[in-house]
């Protein structure tokens, strides 16, 4: 400690302040199904609701694990939160006014969903899963464009639908429903 007559100035220690830049560093390692890791920085895993809830529990364990969540698919989820995390997503106008999704979302988001169809159903599980909303919304638009303007055979053929109803009762459907065919 100084003398309190001398001048000379008394040194104080050096806190461990951590600044924003340090904040943004921190690194997550996402474990998915398979036991496939992947490195992303946690301010942009932090667009995952469920992650968010992990991490906040327990900020010591930066491992996260996702049973839920098949590798490939959670890499083209990271795709989707690395790019969205300085773009953020503008929302999807419901109804879509549109089958084709470029004049829907972004060129960005339109190629993202251009996926086959089973990464596709992929991805809307994950994105609930992991509760990220705009990727839900996102690939549940991307159906609904499948859909949108197509007649029930071809939504099951697309789909892979059975039509399990007799002539009869989807007559009797139709005529119940006629106020939808007419909007």
């Amino acid at each position: 400690m100084a003398d309190p007559e001398s001048k000379e100035p008394v040194e104080q220690p050096e806190e461990d302040v951590q600044g924003l830049d340090e904040e943004e560093q921190i690194v997550l390692k996402l474990k998915a199904q398979d036991m496939e890791t992947f490195d992303i920085q946690k301010d942009i895993a932090m667009m995952s609701a469920l992650i968010k809830t992990m991490w906040g529990g327990d900020k010591s364990e930066t491992e996260i694990p996702l049973p839920n969540v098949k590798g490939t698919i959670l890499q083209k989820v990271i795709e989707y939160m690395s790019y969205h995390h300085k773009n953020p997503p503008k929302e999807i106008e419901k109804p879509l006014k549109s089958s084709n999704m470029r004049e829907v979302v972004s060129d960005w988001d339109a190629s993202f969903v251009e996926v086959d169809q089973e990464m596709l159903f992929e991805l809307i599980l994950a994105a609930n899963y992991m509760d990220i909303k705009p990727l839900l919304d996102l690939t549940c638009a991307k159906v609904a464009s499948m859909i949108k303007g197509k007649t029930p055979e071809e939504i099951r053929k697309r789909f892979n639908i059975q039509n399990d109803f007799t002539p009869e009762e989807e007559e009797a459907v139709r005529a119940e429903n006629k106020w939808a065919e007419d909007s």
